[in-house]
């Protein structure tokens, strides 16, 4: 059983890793042996639109042991950081002693559980509106160059290709006059704050996971994805929004369109997808604080 502190909570578990690594199946069976609950630590996953794309766990898995934080929001919603941080402590004021086991592979999730997070100010919606619609149709390297000459440092944290978070440093600044890592201080106290943690990274062989990946997107293919992105096609969303950024959302969409073809669109979700899982590896390597043991899979499966 996971260790317990003197009053006799448990020690959370924590199990990061790059998308197909095996963390929910590992997340799962620890959480069943030891009668604990599965607490989802991924940014998209929490979104009900994308069970398929998402790699959501199954009905039938969700069944056998408890799952929670997961597709809950709907896709419309801007699920942020904040919001996380909240639906995790409340959770945590549930479980009753039970083992609180925390997968995905959203590495600021992780980080804002132990570390906290910092509030950023609302932006009003004339501001927001503004500043999308001059940015419309630009591409998001000149967005980030304006960023740069407004706030250097902000514009120093970002890659110019993460057009999400380039809009949203811009909205910051043009609602408050003030540079985003300005209200980076004083963060709000992590949900686990004072918890005993146990803490795993699982780090597989690269070509395998490559491998993993491309065989898990076109399983998705099959198992209906297209179709969950056709409904979510239709309501129209903000293309901004995450859930419309989620890998393999656009090049379907694209496909949808009739731009490109069903194979053209998977390839590049698959490339997307590898991307992706090597900005994971690079984030957890440097990002991370102390306590974390990584791990291949297989090892962890069999030592766990």
């Amino acid at each position: 059983m996971p260790d317990r502190e003197a009053g006799g909570r448990p020690a959370a578990i924590l199990i990061a890793g790059p998308t197909a690594s095996g963390k929910s199946a590992l997340a799962a069976r620890l959480a069943e042996r030891h009668g604990g609950v599965v607490i989802n630590t991924d940014s998209m996953q929490v979104y009900a639109d994308l069970r398929r794309l998402t790699a959501r766990p199954d009905p039938d898995e969700e069944a056998r042991v408890p799952h929670r934080l997961y597709g809950h929001v709907d896709g419309a919603v801007n699920y942020s950081l904040g919001h996380f941080s909240r639906d995790a402590a409340a959770l945590l004021a549930t479980l009753d002693g039970r083992l609180p086991v925390f997968v995905g592979g959203t590495g600021l999730y992780f980080r804002a559980l132990e570390q906290g997070f910092s509030e950023l100010p609302p932006v009003p919606e004339a501001v927001r509106a503004r500043v999308r619609e001059e940015a419309e149709g630009r591409p998001t390297e000149a967005l980030h160059a304006d960023l740069a000459r407004r706030d250097p440092e902000g514009a120093a944290r970002l890659r110019p290709s993460d057009r999400m978070r380039v809009m949203r440093a811009l909205e910051i600044f043009f609602a408050t006059g003030r540079p985003i890592a300005s209200f980076y201080g004083d963060p709000v106290p992590g949900p686990l704050a004072g918890w005993p943690l146990k803490k795993i990274f699982l780090a597989p062989d690269r070509a395998v996971l490559r491998a993993r990946i491309d065989a898990r997107f076109r399983a998705m293919i099959a198992a209906g994805a297209l179709d969950e992105v056709a409904r979510l096609r239709s309501r129209k969303l903000d293309p901004l929004l995450p859930v419309m950024r989620a890998h393999g959302v656009p090049g379907l969409i694209a496909h949808l369109d009739g731009a490109i073809s069903l194979e053209d669109a998977i390839v590049r979700g698959q490339a997307d997808t590898r991307a992706y899982a090597k900005r994971q590896l690079t984030w957890f390597r440097h990002q991370m604080g102390e306590g974390w043991r990584w791990m291949d899979p297989e090892v962890a499966q069999s030592a766990l």
